[in-house]
């Protein structure tokens, strides 16, 4: 990302959005969200393919991530490298504390942007942070995160784009703050030995590369554990129980459910 501009990807990422079905809620305002995506969207054109399936897959399982953590009760949850995403207007829930942390000029920008909208977001603390040089957990503590408390941790779309000696710190960080009880999304981007994906990969590669966001980190599939306990986490052991078949498929996928080890 170049100094001072606002992510282009996370712009791209806002309009596929708009196309997607997404998980419901009996609470929240999911007509906000929407509005603040057709904003971030006007005049960004993206074509149907196997990105858009990627990232309707992918939305789909952090949906579910929010939405399982809310009807357990979680009540305060971290977005780490935001974005444009809507997830604390669409599943705002009195009670419910919410924490944006990312790179300040894409910040700024969707903070910008709601007021121009009138979107309240009086729920939200938004936590400025470079995750290579800042102290997330100290932030996101000043910023109101009580770490005696379960937490939601959401990391979609951030750890390609990362450094893994980065990735791994960030995690570490995270940890600092995360109650037992809390819980760790993350998408990874792995490897694969179909020719058919690897060409998809090295296209996506030049694509962020081309707008100044280039991909840092690729990892393989069985990866994700060792990098994971070198940050105090594990992969949770309860996750895809009813569905195991397609929890699976999920973290080929690079889709994670981590918890505190």
């Amino acid at each position: 990302m170049e100094t001072g501009q606002a992510s282009v990807t996370a712009q791209r990422v806002a309009a596929h959005r708009l196309t997607f079905g997404r998980v419901p809620a009996p609470y929240g305002d999911p007509a906000a969200d929407d509005e603040l995506a057709r904003d971030v969207a006007a005049g960004v054109a993206v074509e149907p393919g196997p990105m858009r399936d990627y990232l309707r897959a992918r939305t789909r399982f952090f949906d579910h991530v929010v939405t399982g953590a809310r009807s357990r009760g979680c009540a305060q949850a971290v977005i780490g490298a935001a974005g444009y995403d809507g997830r604390a207007l669409r599943y705002a829930k009195p009670g419910v504390r919410w924490f944006e942390a990312d790179h300040p000029a894409t910040q700024q920008d969707k903070r910008s942007r709601l007021r121009r909208l009138g979107i309240d977001a009086g729920h939200i603390q938004f936590v400025a942070a470079d995750f290579a040089v800042d102290p997330l957990a100290d932030l996101l503590v000043r910023a109101g995160l009580a770490p005696g408390e379960p937490s939601l941790f959401l990391l979609e779309g951030v750890a390609v784009y990362l450094e893994v000696a980065v990735l791994r710190a960030l995690l570490g960080q995270l940890r600092l703050v995360a109650a037992d009880g809390s819980e760790l999304a993350i998408s990874l981007s792995v490897s694969t030995n179909s020719p058919e994906r690897a060409a998809r990969r090295a296209a996506f590669q030049a694509a962020v590369a081309a707008v100044g966001e280039p991909a840092r980190s690729v990892l393989e599939a069985g990866d994700a554990p060792a990098l994971l306990a070198a940050a105090g986490w594990q992969i949770s052991p309860e996750a895809g129980q009813d569905q195991p078949d397609k929890a699976e498929r999920g973290r080929r996928a690079g889709f994670i459910l981590a918890v505190p080890a």
